[in-house]
C-alpha cells in the first residue's frame, strides 16, 4: 500500500500545482529550500537504544497514513496496535509487513506494555479526551490526532492531565509543521504586509468523499465491530454501520467542518501570526443545503472571529472545490498562502493619481491642484515603479512526516514539541465556538473566567 493511495491532500496536489500565481505585472520566482535531506528516507541505521517503540490506536482511514508514514521515519517501530473493528487488525499487519503484529479491540493493553514509549492515536473526536488522559497517566507521551477535543471541557480535562503528569503532546494539526506556513512566519515578522489588519482563509470540497459519505466496510457487523465500547459516552443506539464510517456528520461523535477542516485553517493561522489564545467571539452562517443524509453538522460553515482586535474569516464549503488558501493583509501588501506556495503582493498604500474627490472642484481648481499633486508625486521618466508580486513554490511536500518526526524526536529528547496541548486546546476552542455559534444563530465568547463559551 502506497501512501498517495490514500491521501487526499496528495491526490488534488497534481490540480494545485497547476493553478495559476496571482497575477502581477513582473513576477518574481524563487523556491522554498526544503533544508536539510528528507530525514524519514535516512538510510542509516538507528542503535536499539535509539529507537522509538509506539501503539497505535486507531487505524482507520487517517489512522492507517499514521501508521504507514511513522514506520518510514528513521528509528522508530510500531509495537502493536489496537482498533475496535477487526478488518483493521489485519490492515496494521499489512502496513507493517508483520504478521505476528500485536493486535487487540483494548487499547488499554498498549498502556500497560512495558516495550511501548509512547502512542500515536487517530481515533473519533468523542474519544479524543478519554484516550488521551488514560494515556499520560499511564505515562505514555501521546501523538493526537485534530481536533485535541470534543468540547470545551474535554480540552480543559485534557491540558489538566498533561500538566499534572508532564507527558509530552503533539495534537495532529501538522500546518504548524509546513515549511510554507513557517516561510509565512517569518515574512510576517519581518513586517511584509505591516500591521495584520484581516485574515481570510477558505477550503472547500465537492464530492461525496469529502462530505465524509465513506463506505462503511462490507463485512462490518456487531461481529467485527465492538459496537457498543465505540459508541462511548454518547447515549446508545441500535448499530449502525454508516454512523461508524460517518462519525464526523453527527455532532455526538464529532466535530464537524470546524474539527475536520477549520481546526487546520485556525492552527494554520495561530501558528503563522505568533497566537496561542482562544477567539475572543465567535459568529457562524451555514446550514445543510446538500447533503441532506441525516446528518446535523452543516456542509456550509462560515465564522467571523475576533483575535484580540483582529478580525478572521474562515469559510468551510462541501459544496465547491476550493484549495486550502489564506489571504493575510496589511497596509503593506497581501500575503496569499496555500498547501504547495505563497504569494506575497506588496502596496505603498499611497495615492496613484490625483484624488478623484477633485472632480467636485472648480474646474481651475482641479486644475491647479492636479498640476500640483504631479509635480510632487510623478516619478522621474525612467524610474517609473515596477509593482512585483513574489511567489514562493514548495517541493514536492507532505508536513505530515515532519510533524510526526518532532513528536518523536521529543519523546527522545523530551524537549518541546510544536503543537503541544495548550495551543491544540486554543485551536480546538475557536472550532467550538464555531459550531456553538452555529446552533444558537447568534455571536458567542469566550469567558476565561468560567473557563464555557457563552451566548
Amino acid at each position: 500500500m502506497k501512501r498517495s493511495d490514500l491521501s487526499r491532500r496528495k491526490f488534488l496536489r497534481l490540480g494545485a500545482a497547476s493553478a495559476a500565481a496571482l497575477s502581477a505585472k513582473r513576477i518574481s520566482s524563487q523556491s522554498i529550500p526544503l533544508g536539510p535531506e528528507k530525514f524519514w528516507a535516512s538510510a542509516r541505521p538507528v542503535p536499539a537504544s535509539d529507537r522509538v517503540r509506539f501503539g497505535m490506536i486507531g487505524v482507520g482511514m487517517q489512522g492507517s497514513q499514521l501508521l504507514t508514514q511513522s514506520i518510514e521515519l528513521p528509528g522508530i517501530e510500531c509495537v502493536a496496535a489496537a482498533d475496535l473493528y477487526d478488518g483493521r487488525h489485519q490492515l496494521a499487519r499489512e502496513i507493517t509487513a508483520k504478521n505476528g503484529l500485536p493486535v487487540t479491540r483494548h487499547y488499554h493493553e498498549l498502556l500497560e506494555n512495558k516495550e511501548i514509549d509512547c502512542i500515536v492515536a487517530a481515533v473519533p473526536d468523542h474519544w479524543h479526551k478519554q484516550v488521551v488522559v488514560d494515556a499520560v497517566n499511564a505515562g505514555k507521551d501521546i501523538y493526537c490526532e485534530k481536533p485535541m477535543s470534543h468540547s470545551p471541557a474535554d480540552g480543559i480535562a485534557m491540558v489538566e492531565a498533561t500538566k499534572k503528569t508532564g507527558r509530552i503532546v503533539q495534537i495532529g494539526s501538522q500546518r504548524v509543521s509546513s515549511l510554507i506556513c513557517k516561510k509565512a512566519k517569518d515574512m510576517i515578522a519581518d513586517g511584509g504586509v505591516g500591521q495584520v489588519m484581516l485574515v481570510e482563509g477558505w477550503l472547500g470540497r465537492n464530492d461525496p468523499t469529502g462530505a465524509w459519505e465513506y463506505p462503511p466496510p462490507p463485512d462490518l457487523s456487531p461481529q467485527t465491530l465492538d459496537w457498543d465500547t465505540w459508541q462511548g459516552t454518547v447515549p446508545k443506539r441500535d448499530f449502525d454501520p454508516f454512523i461508524f464510517a460517518r462519525w464526523r456528520c453527527w455532532k455526538e461523535y464529532g466535530t464537524g467542518l470546524a474539527g475536520d477542516l477549520l481546526v487546520h485553517l485556525v492552527s494554520g493561522m495561530m501558528f503563522m501570526l505568533g497566537i496561542n489564545e482562544p477567539p475572543n467571539m465567535a459568529a457562524s452562517v451555514g446550514g445543510i443545503l446538500r447533503w441532506k443524509d441525516g446528518r446535523n453538522m452543516p456542509d456550509v460553515h462560515g465564522t467571523v472571529f475576533y483575535y484580540g482586535d483582529l478580525p478572521v474569516y474562515m469559510r468551510l464549503n462541501l459544496n465547491a472545490e476550493m484549495a486550502e488558501t489564506y489571504r493575510i493583509q496589511g497596509p503593506k501588501g497581501i500575503l496569499e498562502v496555500g498547501e504547495f506556495g505563497l504569494s506575497y503582493t506588496p502596496q505603498t498604500g499611497k495615492d496613484s493619481g490625483p484624488s478623484y474627490y477633485s472632480a467636485g472642484f472648480p474646474r481651475a481648481m482641479r486644475g491647479a491642484y492636479e498640476k500640483k499633486w504631479h509635480e510632487e508625486n510623478d516619478p522621474e521618466l525612467g524610474q517609473e515603479p515596477m509593482p512585483e508580486t513574489l511567489s514562493f513554490k514548495g517541493p514536492d511536500y507532505d508536513d505530515m512526516h515532519p510533524h510526526l518526526w518532532n513528536f518523536f524526536q521529543s519523546v527522545r529528547s523530551r524537549n518541546p514539541v510544536v503543537e503541544d496541548a495548550i495551543f491544540g486546546h486554543h485551536a480546538a476552542l475557536a472550532c467550538h465556538m464555531a459550531n456553538e455559534s452555529y446552533f444558537r444563530r447568534r455571536a458567542v465568547v469566550w469567558d476565561e473566567s468560567s473557563q464555557t463559551i457563552k451566548g
